[in-house]
């Protein structure tokens, strides 16, 4: 049985192992970054996490804050920057849920943690993807992570929170550095990024 507590403990040490991994690419990127976005490097935000618990997300920002006449931002396909759609394209960006992840807030491996708004929007059975802790890379991730339709990522979702394994978790590893090296399914069809989750009844409407 692959206990919570294990999990626990394996996220722990890789997190701190990954971070001092990856610290030479952390600390060039946060410089980089610095200079083309005039001194606003991170980017926080809440999100739900393990029971719909909320925590603070940590990522490099990837985009900047123009806004529209009515001072509302602009869609994010205007606002990413060059050197962001780079980062993104590799995974930088997510370097830093290595300290959620050493922190206890996320897993290495899990349902990837979305806006705390859609917490009202989801079925019953899609909210059951925060009976684990959210990850840095899932099963929808390594099955087509942006490509898919919403329905389609939590579906694979709570498939990962039913069959819940080591060897699982390994296999979703080895393909999420798979498919960095082939960048497929960073974005979604026709979207600088997902295009927002608007509930189950209305995505159900626009099929």
């Amino acid at each position: 049985m692959y206990k919570s507590y294990i999990k626990r403990i394996l996220d722990f040490i890789a997190s701190l192992v990954l971070l001092f991994v990856f610290s030479p690419i952390i600390i060039a990127c946060f410089i980089l970054l610095l200079f083309v976005n005039k001194g606003k490097v991170l980017f926080f935000q809440e999100r739900p996490g393990y029971l719909c618990v909320p925590f603070t997300i940590f990522k490099f920002k990837t985009m900047h804050d123009g806004k529209d006449i009515h001072g509302n931002l602009l869609p994010d396909e205007f606002r990413l920057t060059k050197i962001g759609k780079i980062i993104r394209a590799l995974s930088i960006d997510e370097l830093l849920q290595l300290i959620n992840v050493f922190k206890g807030d996320m897993s290495l491996v899990g349902p990837r943690p979305l806006l705390t708004k859609y917490l009202t929007r989801y079925t019953k059975e899609q909210i059951r993807r925060h009976n684990v802790r959210p990850g840095i890379t899932g099963w929808a991730q390594i099955n087509g992570r942006n490509s898919l339709s919403w329905e389609e990522k939590f579906k694979l979702d709570v498939e990962y929170v039913e069959n819940i394994s080591f060897f699982l978790d390994m296999k979703i590893l080895y393909f999420t550095i798979f498919n960095i090296f082939k960048r497929e399914g960073i974005n979604a069809k026709g979207h600088a990024t997902m295009e927002e989750f608007k509930g189950a009844n209305n995505e159900l409407e626009t099929l």
